[in-house]
């Protein structure tokens, strides 16, 4: 009898679930353009859409680990490097478009130059060329291998990258205001959130450390503590 555990559901359901659902904002932008639906300039809004999509997966995977702390669902831990693939994967095709955009289809070939003047020019793509730069060696070195090729201790601080890429991207949106300000507002208050929890459980965590192998007044704790600070 195969016992299904909390881990079986999340690694055979919730799993392919949303990564089966990850995938409907590129379907939607492919029905969208294969229908005529995306306005009088469909490629900008193709560049915006996959652009807060990118933003969107990154935050997601950055609340994973809060919420298996608060939901009491450890489990959880295996969405989070999925999630912020995909993040990544739009925001390369963020990039991807925005340069066709302004090589290709302005007559100049895929021009790497153009491109490069254009990120030095305008500060708002500097930054955002910036954070979709952090989350390249995020993707690089997101497999299981590569955290026993650099070490944990290396890896996790790689890895702390993914909240200047996050704030990267709050900041590109909110300087060109590209998104509703409504929601550019929410994504970076959603932010300095997560930042918040991050130092909170991360002192907490400390404090538990220093407490002495039999705890106060000579009793054993039950549990260690069920802080968690992410990778």
């Amino acid at each position: 009898m195969v016992v299904r555990t909390q881990g079986w559901w999340v690694r055979r359901v919730v799993k392919p679930a949303v990564f089966v659902l990850a995938l409907w904002p590129l379907a939607w932008l492919v029905r969208g353009a294969l229908a005529g639906d995306l306005g009088a300039n469909p490629i900008e809004k193709i560049t915006h859409w996959t652009g807060f999509t990118a933003l969107t997966f990154v935050l997601l995977a950055l609340c994973v680990t809060p919420l298996k702390v608060f939901l009491g669902l450890p489990a959880l831990v295996h969405l989070r490097r999925m999630l912020g693939l995909y993040g990544f994967f739009y925001a390369l095709l963020h990039f991807g478009v925005y340069w066709v955009d302004q090589t290709v289809f302005a007559g100049v070939g895929f021009s790497p130059r153009l491109v490069a003047e254009d990120v030095l020019e305008r500060p708002y793509i500097t930054v955002g060329f910036t954070a979709f730069l952090m989350l390249v060696p995020l993707a690089a070195t997101s497999a299981d291998r590569m955290v026993k090729r650099l070490g944990a201790r290396r890896w996790r601080a790689l890895h702390r990258l993914v909240y200047f890429a996050a704030a990267g991207g709050v900041l590109h949106y909110l300087w060109k205001g590209k998104m509703e300000e409504d929601w550019a507002v929410a994504y970076g208050l959603l932010l300095v959130g997560l930042l918040s929890w991050r130092l909170v459980a991360g002192r907490l965590r400390e404090r538990a450390r220093a407490v002495p192998a039999r705890g106060v007044m000579g009793v054993v704790p039950a549990h260690p503590s069920p802080l968690e600070v992410g990778d």
